[in-house]
């Protein structure tokens, strides 16, 4: 899977302030669960278990690993169905809708043009025109067909390869998230590599105003410095940018996110950050949103829906507009430094 994106998300606001966390190394990122100091009984060994379930999930999803349950898939779905586990089809089936929701912007079926620029290697590079033609005929959930009734999988094409990095890590996040509430976990916050968040209940004391969780969004330009405070409550956060990974051409700065539309680095944005219900949601429609750029802010963060977004693009001079859609004032807290415009998206199209 890929790797974190360290620049995205900062630090918890008060995270260690009568905080536990308990930590560990996975998906090439660094996952953590935290939680009240005191509240929950063997809070350490439920946090262990929950990190046990992501290693679970990473040695299922891992495209890293020939031995993972979607290499062995890779390897196997053009020749005919194949039979995958509940948590592989469900991620599956899942991607599929949100590739439906977002128009094609996310695609978890883009692997080979993953591989063809050179950053399943972490080692981008920009492919010939042949080769960059033949991972986009190899590319694409309009080839990868499911049969919920069984549990299948085939792909129509051989080639095709599945590449959960856009939605694993918030996969993993949910499931954990899942586990804890399974034990009666009523407070907590998990993330993996800062960039995949998802918030439940009350930090601190549950007192009348008070509500979620506190997470602050780093500006991507000047990553140490604060962008703002975002209240999770009982939501979760995904963050999208090709802030450290990324290559020069030619003097052409050119990052990992692929537009699975046209096979080339999505480009205009700065960053895309998404709030929704689940981790999952929020991490596949951030990377979408870094594809759409402004053009995608009614599809991914309707006026009244589910989710909301922040997207940061240039302004064309030397500052960055943020733009908020679907964003309650009482959700988001913004430290605007000097050069920075603040609009508010309107449906249709509009901002103010």
């Amino acid at each position: 899977m890929l790797g974190c994106s360290g620049w995205v998300v900062d630090d918890m606001t008060d995270f260690d302030l009568h905080t536990l966390v308990v930590g560990r190394d996975a998906m090439a990122c660094r996952f953590e669960v935290a939680f009240n100091a005191g509240e929950t009984c063997d809070a350490t060994a439920l946090a262990v278990d929950a990190l046990d379930l992501v290693d679970e999930i990473e040695g299922r999803f891992s495209v890293y690993r020939d031995t993972s349950e979607l290499s062995r898939l890779n390897a196997t779905a053009a020749a005919g169905w194949q039979s995958v586990s509940h948590d592989v089809f469900g991620l599956l089936a899942r991607a599929r809708e949100l590739h439906d929701l977002t128009g094609g912007a996310f695609d978890i079926a883009s692997g080979a043009l993953v591989r063809a620029w050179g950053f399943l290697d972490r080692a981008g590079r920009v492919p010939d025109p042949a080769t960059l033609a033949a991972a986009r005929e190899r590319s694409g959930m309009h080839l990868v067909e499911l049969d919920p009734a069984g549990r299948r999988v085939r792909f129509t094409r051989p080639g095709v390869e599945i590449n959960p990095g856009a939605i694993g890590k918030g996969w993993a996040v949910d499931r954990a998230i899942e586990r804890l509430a399974a034990a009666g976990v009523t407070s907590t916050l998990v993330h993996g590599g800062q960039s995949s968040v998802r918030a439940r209940g009350v930090h601190g004391p549950d007192l009348p105003g008070r509500r979620g969780w506190r997470v602050g969004l780093r500006d991507p330009l000047r990553p140490s410095r604060r962008l703002a405070t975002i209240v999770l409550d009982d939501r979760a956060l995904g963050t999208s940018g090709s802030g450290t990974q990324f290559f020069v051409d030619r003097g052409r700065r050119l990052g990992h996110i692929i537009d699975p539309r046209t096979g080339m680095p999505a480009e205009g944005a700065i960053s895309a950050t998404v709030l929704a219900p689940s981790a999952a949601d929020a991490d596949a429609l951030a990377t979408a949103l870094y594809a759409l750029g402004t053009a995608g802010l009614d599809r991914i963060a309707p006026a009244g829906g589910a989710t909301g977004a922040i997207l940061v693009v240039p302004d064309g001079t030397r500052g960055v507009r943020v733009i908020l859609a679907n964003m309650a004032d009482a959700d988001v807290m913004l430290d605007s430094p000097a050069g920075t415009a603040v609009e508010r998206h309107e449906p249709g199209g509009t901002t103010a």
